[in-house]
């Protein structure tokens, strides 16, 4: 494969979940782990980011061909719920830009259902994340939800 047609993509939610990601993506190749340094992670139902000063999320770096990106776009309502954006993250010790989907504007903050976090969680697990991160975006959710 041409290295043009390479495409770096960063994954914070249900796609950090292995199983998940080989069915949607069966071409696509975990290439590291990374952190997304001054966003926060949230959930409006399901997950997103945010820009937030001295934040931090851990990330899976995904390696995508043009098939798996189109069945993401899919999956993640491209371009009506998430739009795509470009970011640098650390990967092996070289700063990369790769894709992020990130929802667009309007959605309430609330929490997740079970099993999507539940999902989540593997993906946590399996790339060895601080599971903190996870529970506190979850719990944020919550407490916002029941100040609405």
């Amino acid at each position: 494969m041409p290295e043009a047609r390479r495409r770096l993509y960063i994954a914070y939610g249900s796609n950090l979940n292995l199983e998940q990601m080989s069915k949607r993506c069966p071409t696509a190749k975990v290439v590291g782990t990374a952190v997304m340094r001054n966003w926060c992670l949230l959930f409006k139902s399901v997950a997103t980011v945010e820009r937030f000063k001295g934040g931090k999320v851990p990330v899976l770096v995904w390696e995508l061909q043009p098939k798996d990106e189109k069945a993401l776009d899919v999956y993640e309502g491209y371009p009506r719920f998430y739009r795509k954006e470009s970011v640098r993250v650390r990967l092996s010790g070289k700063q990369v830009r790769a894709m992020v989907y990130i929802m667009n504007d309007g959605h309430p903050v609330s929490p997740p259902c079970t099993s999507y976090y539940n999902t989540i969680r593997e993906g946590y697990l399996s790339a060895g994340f601080d599971l903190r991160i996870l529970r506190e975006a979850a719990e944020k959710s919550r407490e916002e939800e029941s100040h609405d």
